[in-house]
């Protein structure tokens, strides 16, 4: 069978449509989050900049009214780490999730002293505590270890890893509430958003999250697919199956010699996608452009350049991108933009650059000042 034939460039570029970024969209925070499947939100400040980056006009505040409202909620999602999500869609991605069991698997029994049998009693507690209110951690663990059976996960509740707190969000048994100070707070996703969906059995859910995965960062594998999920600590034998249940709704392509996935319904536009000239755009710590498909994928990120990217400790660095691929990194010091440029990446995008600089002070509501450097190392 002959494959549908497109460049990484041009796949790139339908990318960079996909993610608001050419152009830049004009939809509001929860449509933005929506689009993206998810924003990682371990630094909340670096989620608010990926969002307001890919809108036209945007305010200081706009995406924790959208928390407040109910129009987002905060809780661990993907590969454990804290994510914004539409509650209409959360339910979905935290059931694919909660399909690993990882709580059930021996290591976790013998580390924790929670066996199986001890999570629907662990689980009602919860319930019963979040129900309608909105409590401190401090709060949500007294509650917990006044229960006699779960008296020694107190030190474990208190750490702010939250290990024992995510089996419990992807089982749709909490959400993160409003800071109070830096105080986290945690609640019921009832009380959260009036437009919770619930968490749907994992065999439903999966052809939706699948899809609107490849929307967002096709064409795709299902290794990509694990990667952005759960850093393939998930089984890749059920992900391949919900692949395979999508039938005639994936079509496969042929992208430089890769090949990948796509929905049916999308390739025309693809192929019909102009690749991008001279793009450039700065994007924040953490950004979608380079979880969703992975720091390991080239083709988005040089290899030899991934280090600068993904460094310890699990930070993900902020990001200067050209046409898609990743071309320098960017930090803040004072009002001063520290650009490093990757010499690889060719001749410096000045004019994109300076535009793009001016772009993002205007977003934080100061001039900057661009400093820039070359980095020949890669």
């Amino acid at each position: 069978m002959t494959l549908a034939s497109v460049s990484w460039t041009q796949a790139r570029s339908w990318r960079l449509e996909r993610h608001l970024l050419d152009p830049i969209g004009s939809l509001g925070p929860h449509d933005v989050v929506r689009r993206l499947c998810a924003v990682q939100a371990q630094v909340p400040s670096a989620a608010e900049l990926a969002i307001r980056l890919r809108q036209r006009t945007s305010e200081p505040g706009e995406v924790g009214a959208a928390l407040a409202a109910g129009e987002l909620v905060r809780t661990w999602a993907m590969r454990g780490t804290l994510h914004l999500l539409a509650p209409e869609d959360a339910g979905g991605y935290l059931s694919l999730l909660a399909a690993g069991r990882t709580w059930e698997r021996p290591s976790w029994i013998r580390y924790f002293n929670v066996r199986p049998a001890d999570w629907p009693p662990l689980r009602e507690a919860v319930r019963e505590a979040l129900d309608g209110r909105v409590l401190t951690r401090e709060e949500l663990v007294g509650t917990i270890i006044a229960r006699p059976a779960f008296a020694h996960l107190a030190q474990e509740l208190r750490s702010g890893w939250g290990t024992l707190f995510k089996p419990l969000a992807w089982q749709g048994d909490l959400v993160l509430g409003p800071a109070q100070g830096n105080r986290t707070t945690f609640t019921s996703p009832w009380t959260a958003s009036a437009t919770w969906g619930g968490v749907p059995p994992a065999d439903e859910a999966a052809p939706v999250v699948i899809a609107a995965y490849l929307r967002a960062y096709g064409p795709a594998t299902v290794e990509h697919f694990a990667a952005w999920l759960s850093r393939g600590w998930m089984g890749k034998r059920m992900q391949t199956r919900w692949f395979g249940e999508l039938g005639d709704r994936l079509v496969a392509v042929e992208a430089d010699g890769d090949e990948a996935f796509v929905l049916a319904e999308d390739l025309d536009e693809l192929l019909a996608t102009e690749p991008t000239s001279g793009l450039v755009r700065l994007l924040p710590a953490f950004d979608q452009w380079v979880l969703g498909p992975g720091t390991d994928d080239a083709h988005v990120i040089p290899p030899g350049r991934r280090s600068a990217v993904s460094r310890t400790s699990g930070w993900i660095a902020p990001v200067v991108v050209l046409e898609g691929v990743v071309a320098g990194t960017w930090g803040l010091d004072g009002d001063d933009l520290r650009v490093t440029w990757f010499a690889e990446a060719g001749r410096v995008a000045t004019r994109a650059l300076d535009a793009e600089v001016a772009r993002l002070g205007s977003i934080l509501g100061r001039e900057l000042t661009l400093s820039l450097m070359e980095d020949g190392r890669g």
